[in-house]
């Protein structure tokens, strides 16, 4: 359904009369899936329409006519909506055969060409591209109704036309990339007109870059937040002027009263298609433009390349308008922040991250399921989910004694003894939010799935399957499921140590600490002490920069009797990674990942190489849902159970097929 009329001065569509029809105002053909089910609701539908509309026929409303109407697709959606009359077949036909921003272009051109009737070039111009980013936004918006408020046929300076499209409040910077597509769409149907192309002045670009920023300042922040060189490089090359109606009574200081921009205040909508849509999403828009073949927009590549300052400006806009009582769990790329886990679990989905529960608890149960988190990267909110699986939080006692916090259990027996958090845990994120943000990734540490994957590559040859069943005495079946189960089976670390000498793969991640938050002299100045001081109680004696390095490692370790107690496996891994059996050596490295992998003799991987910021964002968002009927439990019974998954519906079929 389809709930917004618009009633257009000029043109003569209007969509509250198009569906004025006594059909029922859902139709279900016999034919579909579960069409019973289907009956059902179409029933109670029109029962309540017909309550709704003899309710309306009283004449006690603004309107005699229930405006809501019945649509089946997309194609009804638009012709309904928007207009023109005898759309919605040609959309059905094109939809068939392109994509729906070909069909977008080639619906624009239609309308232009009078296929749907003969209209005046300034009328056609408007008629098209309001019906093209209706198809572009699939007509669920009020953005082609409301958010274009006219498209006129102007003039320029030097005396040739030019279109201008007037955009209003309704434009929103959510669903960007269509609301930049509407300026190639408007380009596209100037074109088709043998309109003259938009020349701005250098006063106009001003206009539009003090405008914006006074936006910024007075009334609220964009997604994005480009360089004013962009934005005025942007305004003098764009072809369709984009103008628009006064948004919010805020007006400019310094580039008043020009000839062709009608206010002196913000105009809100023009600001947000440009700088959110056109520029912000350039490198999608772009992808789009070439993929339909479109010339004239090559410019939006140097756009992006030429907006660095903006770039490393989105890296910190999770930080802007931070709401007091709503926590900073990490600054920017602070050492000891979460680090990015790719990947996802089977409580996450879109939009969701994983946070181990441990990190939940010793963060004071600010992060709860649920509740919304800004984040630095991809950039945009997420909703927190619990993970186990991933890497947890790594904290300081009072007593100086570090700790790796496995358990939400063991982070609420601790959580009055943390003097300081040194490490928040995963923060574990889909390659999809990436891709969908428009982000490039950023470099994984090094993980049990990786390791694991390259473990199996070794066994794929039988040497090295028999190298290490004899001289590591590791059995097949344990060897498969290392390789397997690399989140829920973990070797000893001298098995982890034996395999990465005879194998030469990595260092098992559970065994590598933070070795790059580490100078090359640290690696060399822990070596010393070791070597002097490490013995089988696996104790050494108090030393400030020593302690220091530790903690900066992430290395658990106890203070006992003012002593530095280091963990067995701890401690055998550093023998081995640090060499400790030959006392002097000519290895040097260019950092402390390479000079322990030389020291070592096998790789000695990154475990963290970048770090991101996060802050709390809406914590309503961890608000009950209430299911009807209240659901006792959850249990995978595919489509066995019906669409309400009933158990007692799934028991009486013979098989189940589930995808797990």
């Amino acid at each position: 359904m389809n709930s917004f009329g618009y009633l257009n001065k000029k043109l003569t569509i209007n969509p509250f009369t198009v569906a004025r029809s006594r059909r029922p105002a859902v139709q279900v053909l016999e034919n579909r899936p579960n069409h019973v089910y289907a009956k059902r609701i179409e029933g109670e539908y029109n029962r309540q329409y017909s309550i709704a509309s003899e309710a309306r026929s009283k004449g006690l409303d603004p309107s005699w006519k229930v405006e809501s109407q019945t649509t089946y697709d997309l194609a009804e959606r638009v012709e309904k909506s928007v207009g023109p009359v005898g759309v919605a077949a040609r959309i059905r036909e094109l939809s068939k055969l392109i994509s729906r921003e070909e069909t977008a272009l080639k619906i624009s051109e239609d309308i232009v060409l009078d296929h749907f009737g003969s209209l005046e070039p300034e009328d056609a111009a408007e008629q098209a591209i309001r019906t093209a980013l209706a198809v572009l936004d699939e007509a669920v918006t009020v953005a082609p109704i409301q958010g274009i408020h006219d498209v006129k046929i102007r003039t320029n300076v030097d005396g040739s036309k030019h279109l201008a499209v007037y955009f209003a409040g309704p434009m929103r910077s959510a669903g960007g990339t269509e609301m930049g597509l509407t300026m190639i769409v408007a380009d596209y149907v100037r074109r088709q007109l043998n309109i003259p192309p938009y020349h701005a002045s250098e006063q106009e670009a001003m206009r539009f870059v003090e405008e914006l920023r006074l936006y910024e300042r007075s009334i609220a922040r964009f997604q994005y937040r480009n360089p004013d060189s962009v934005l005025k490089d942007a305004i003098m090359r764009l072809t369709v002027e984009p103008n628009g109606v006064e948004t919010d009574p805020v007006e400019v200081a310094v580039n008043r009263n020009l000839m062709r921009i009608e206010t002196n205040r913000v105009r809100g909508g023009a600001l947000r298609v440009v700088n959110d849509g056109l520029l912000g999403r350039s490198t999608k828009v772009l992808k789009i433009v070439e993929k339909l073949g479109l010339e004239g927009w090559g410019w939006l590549a140097m756009m992006k390349t030429s907006s660095s300052e903006g770039e490393e400006a989105k890296e910190f806009m999770f930080m802007e308008d931070v709401v007091g009582g709503r926590p900073i769990f990490a600054f920017p790329g602070a050492a000891g922040g979460f680090r990015i886990r790719y990947g996802r679990s089977r409580n996450t989905g879109m939009a969701s991250v994983g946070v181990h529960p441990a990190t939940m608890e010793i963060l004071g149960g600010f992060l709860a399921v649920g509740v919304q988190m800004r984040l630095e990267r991809p950039g945009k909110a997420g909703i927190v989910n619990a993970v186990d699986s991933i890497e947890p939080p790594v904290v300081k006692l009072i007593d100086g004694s570090v700790m790796r916090v496995d358990s939400p259990q063991e982070a609420k027996a601790l959580r009055d003894k943390i003097q300081k958090i040194l490490f928040l845990g995963d923060l574990m994120v889909g390659y999809g939010e990436f891709l969908e943000n428009n982000r490039a990734l950023v470099p994984s540490g090094f993980v049990e799935s990786w390791w694991a994957q390259l473990l199996e590559e070794k066994l794929h040859e039988p040497e090295n399957r028999n190298k290490a069943q004899q001289l590591l005495s590791i059995s097949a079946e344990r060897l498969r499921e290392f390789a397997n189960n690399p989140f829920s089976v973990k070797p000893r670390a001298s098995e982890a140590i034996g395999l990465s000498q005879s194998l030469g793969i990595p260092l098992h991640p559970a065994y590598t600490h933070f070795w790059s938050l580490v100078t090359v002299q640290d690696v060399y100045y822990v070596r010393e002490k070791l070597i002097h001081y490490l013995d089988d109680s696996c104790v050494l004696p108090y030393d400030e920069k020593l302690k220091d390095i530790l903690e900066q490692a992430r290395m658990p370790h106890k203070m006992v009797a003012g002593a530095i107690q280091l963990r067995d496996d701890d401690a055998l891994v550093l023998r081995t990674i640090l060499n400790l059996e030959v006392p002097s050596t000519q290895v040097k490295g260019e950092s402390s990942l390479e000079a322990l992998s030389l020291l070592a003799g096998f790789p000695i991987k990154n475990k963290a190489p970048i770090f991101v910021g996060a802050r709390m964002g809406r914590p309503e968002k961890a608000k009950e849902r209430i299911m009807t009927p209240r659901v006792h439990g959850l249990f995978p019974t595919g489509q066995a159970g019906g669409p309400r998954r009933d158990l007692i519906e799934a028991s009486r079929k013979s098989v189940v097929a589930l995808d797990l």
